[in-house]
């Protein structure tokens, strides 16, 4: 295994980097481990309307980044008591949707620093004392896979709910009062030894309790040092994803159809203009996971009839598994007709 602690404080250019690591660099089979931790960001999942997730004249206000990452899931509030970690690894060593195995090292490594009661829980969160810590999304490509995800050592959690918009259902369905209520900071949970602890301090024991080391000095080898012109690469990802408007907003059609609901797998918020009973237009939003990129189903529904049982076998026909994962296609077919 590699590591590499990135030195930006930008999600932008930490995303950037991730991706380019990812997608440029060619490890072997030998898996990576990206560290990196940025200054108050919010970063919503691949398909989010990034509009409806967050408070915009609160972040306007708060001077708060805005960027939306190349996974799926849902949207996260990040600021320098936050920590991120990334597992690069080729796609047929996991399976797609598996957050367990990759978190697992990280909760070990937790452990073992006195927050005993920390576990995977639900299809992608990490919990302490059955509050949420750490959110997880995955993305695959090219036969690899990443997994990243948020490490809240000592985040300022009154931005949280003030900063994102977060839907009644999907709050209600974890049987929570408030987002305040679900979130917590992981420091307190940490042995007594851990209690003053800061970020780039975390960052490094967690990498020495991952290498079983007691100093980083006994793994430089292991280190991945990002080159200078790795970083002109790095810069071009950056324009072309992170720092782009249209990516980050995207320009959205107008829809006489909205059909949301919450499954546990995620949510699924379509919208669809439909024009003499025919679909001749629609665009999946949410949280949910999936592989390949989900407007390539709503493509293969263009052009069809309004009809239940002729969404049905479109969506099977697509396979949506690849698209959404682990919501059953015919539950699909209901929620748009």
């Amino acid at each position: 295994m590699r590591y590499v602690s990135m030195t930006s404080h930008n999600i932008g250019m930490n995303l950037a980097t991730e991706q380019y690591l990812m997608n440029d660099k060619d490890f072997g089979n030998e898996p990576l481990v990206l560290f990196y931790y940025e200054e108050p960001c919010i970063i919503v999942g691949r398909n989010q309307n990034t509009a409806e997730e967050i408070n915009q004249d609160y972040v306007k206000k708060h001077n708060i980044r805005v960027t939306r990452r190349l996974s799926g899931g849902g949207a996260v509030y990040q600021d320098l008591g936050n920590l991120c970690f990334s597992f690069v690894v080729p796609s047929d060593s996991e399976e797609f949707g598996d957050f367990k195995s990759f978190t697992k090292p990280i909760v070990d490594v937790l452990h073992k620093m006195g927050a005993m009661t920390a576990e995977v829980s639900g299809r992608n969160d990490i919990l302490v004392d059955g509050k949420k810590f750490s959110g997880n999304a995955m993305y695959s490509k090219n036969g690899k896979t990443f997994s990243h995800g948020t490490l809240m050592l000592n985040v300022d959690l009154s931005v949280v709910a003030d900063a994102l918009h977060v839907a009644k259902d999907k709050i209600a369905s974890k049987g929570i009062k408030s987002v305040r209520s679900r979130v917590t900071n992981l420091r307190p949970y940490l042995a007594k030894e851990y209690q003053n602890i800061d970020v780039p301090t975390f960052r490094d024991d967690l990498i020495k309790g991952l290498f079983n080391v007691d100093s980083l000095d006994e793994i430089k080898d292991k280190q991945y040092v990002v080159t200078p012109e790795d970083q002109k690469k790095i810069d071009k990802i950056y324009e072309q994803y992170y720092n782009n408007w249209d990516w980050v907003y995207g320009k959205n059609p107008e829809f006489t159809l909205k059909r949301r609901k919450h499954f546990d797998m995620g949510t699924i918020d379509a919208r669809l203009d439909v024009k003499d009973g025919v679909i001749k237009n629609i665009k999946f939003f949410g949280d949910f996971f999936g592989p390949q990129d989900v407007t390539k189903l709503a493509d293969q529904l263009k052009g069809i009839k309004y009809d239940h049982d002729e969404i049905e076998k479109t969506l099977e026909k697509a396979g949506t598994q690849q698209y959404i994962t682990g919501i059953p296609t015919t539950q699909i077919a209901d929620l748009l007709a």
